[in-house]
């Protein structure tokens, strides 16, 4: 069971919402730009930029082509460092397995830093219906908690709310003084933090990478929430996708050089921290215990069949900072864990195609997403296998439906095909200001609510070849 939910609102109406929202439209903007302008500068100064992408590409497919292989070593790497590790098919497996761990251990708070595995499955929701008190710490995250949101972005969950937006919270919230200022407000949620690392019987992370070889987990944060979460705490969860592997530490190398020069400019994030096992005798710090949740949800039957490219993402969120529809309608617009293009691929190839076939529509197919991707993931090339997918399990407006069996039709009709381009032709020149068309009847009145569309050629083809020909 995949713990991938749609929206109860339908996407279209998410859609509007999120076009109406100024101040969501004013922040996208503002904080998308920043990143794909850091990004571009991060690279130029990175020596043969291009060649990293292509050698981090061929890690990826070589991993995920041998990934049974992998997975078992990083198993057997894990376990000989003291490590335990369950293999959970689905969100279900994954969620009762760490919520009983933490009724046989007697937990009652668990403390957790950034982890979109985590919100994908439902983590949160199952450790709060058996009585865990569930505390984000990274700092976006611990604001959209505080709000009751979901991410609305793979790096900077609250990327939709501006300062101003993020005190009026604090203060509803904690009872503290209204306040923009950047600095305050990170102080107060420190503040609020620090004694819930002191108390949490157990931290939960996500692993960006996990390497076969050693059983080593590599977590990369911009925030000390991480390295709390894993050393303070009794118990270390941390919930990794099967598909997050790299073979070696030369291998991590390369994705690190990769990951934060994409995601926000940065040469690394401020934190990389190796984690291998639980903590040793002698060992000042770290969790007595290390489980580690290998979660399926999809994703081998994902890379068996024709979208297994998408599994190749290392959940940088370049594609969405370049994306021009997340930069207008942002992350909650598309109902999902996962935003923007990779979101439009991933979720349906997890969850079915049935529940989410208007993501894949959700792009102009500009292919700006495959040029920033890292690894080079022809994301416009799967949006249109979903479509195709979608289209033949007949998850397609009724007008579309109708409308291409019409065309069908008359298509196979010429004489009444040239009559009815005829008639278009000469319909659309009367309606029409000038060259361009202002506004046509729905559903076409979608496209010309935000753009002109030109209308029909004076003479076809077929009558302009033969005057031609003449």
């Amino acid at each position: 069971m995949s713990g991938l939910r749609p929206s109860g609102r339908p996407f279209n109406v998410r859609v509007h919402d999120a076009l109406n929202d100024d101040q969501l439209r004013a922040a996208l903007t503002t904080v998308t730009a920043r990143f794909t302008a850091a990004r571009l500068n991060a690279l130029v100064a990175l020596p043969d930029s291009d060649a990293v992408r292509d050698h981090a590409r061929r890690i990826r497919a070589h991993t995920l082509r041998k990934l049974d292989v992998y997975l078992s070593q990083f198993v057997e790497s894990v376990e000989a460092a003291g490590g335990h590790v369950f293999w959970a098919r689905d969100a279900q497996e994954a969620n009762a397995y760490v919520t009983d761990l933490a009724r046989e251990r007697g937990v009652r708070l668990v403390v957790k830093s950034k982890s979109m595995l985590t919100e994908e499955i439902g983590l949160n929701r199952a450790l709060e219906a058996a009585g865990v008190e569930v505390a984000e710490s990274d700092l976006a995250e611990y604001i959209i908690q505080l709000a009751g949101e979901r991410p609305s972005h793979i790096v900077v969950p609250a990327v939709h709310k501006t300062a101003k937006q993020v005190g009026e919270l604090f203060h509803e919230k904690l009872g503290t003084r209204p306040t923009d200022d950047p600095a305050a407000l990170n102080a107060t949620a420190r503040s609020n933090l620090r004694e819930t690392f002191l108390r949490a019987d157990m931290g939960i992370t996500g692993v960006n990478f996990g390497v076969a070889e050693s059983g080593t987990i590599c977590l990369v944060t911009n925030e000390g929430n991480g390295r709390l979460v894993t050393s303070v705490p009794r118990l270390h969860v941390a919930m990794m996708g099967i598909e997050r592997l790299v073979p070696g530490l030369q291998d991590l190398a390369v994705m690190l050089q990769l990951l934060a020069r994409n995601a926000t400019g940065q040469k690394a994030t401020v934190y990389t921290s190796l984690l291998t096992g639980p903590r040793r005798p002698g060992e000042p710090d770290g969790p007595e215990e290390l489980h580690v949740v290998l979660v399926d949800n999809g994703r081998t039957r994902t890379l068996a069949g024709e979208l297994a490219e998408i599994l190749y993402c290392i959940r940088c969120g370049a594609c969405l900072n370049g994306c021009p529809v997340y930069r207008e309608i942002g992350g909650h617009a598309y109902g999902s864990t996962y935003p923007g293009p990779v979101g439009a691929v991933v979720t349906p190839a997890l969850g079915g195609v049935g529940a989410w076939a208007e993501l894949p529509h959700a792009s102009s197919l500009c292919g700006v997403c495959r040029e920033v991707c890292p690894v080079r993931i022809d994301l416009p090339s799967l949006l249109l296998k979903l479509r195709d997918e979608g289209t033949r399990a007949g998850h397609r407006p009724l007008w579309l439906a109708v409308g291409l069996k019409l065309y069908a039709w008359a298509v196979c009709r010429p004489a009444l095909f040239r009559l009815g381009g005829r008639l278009a032709s000469a319909l659309t020149r009367l309606v029409g200001r000038g060259d361009w068309l202002r506004r046509l009847p729905p559903p076409l009145s979608a496209w010309t609510a935000s753009r002109d569309f030109p209308p029909l050629a004076k003479q076809d083809f077929v009558a302009a070849w033969r005057e031609k020909q003449k």
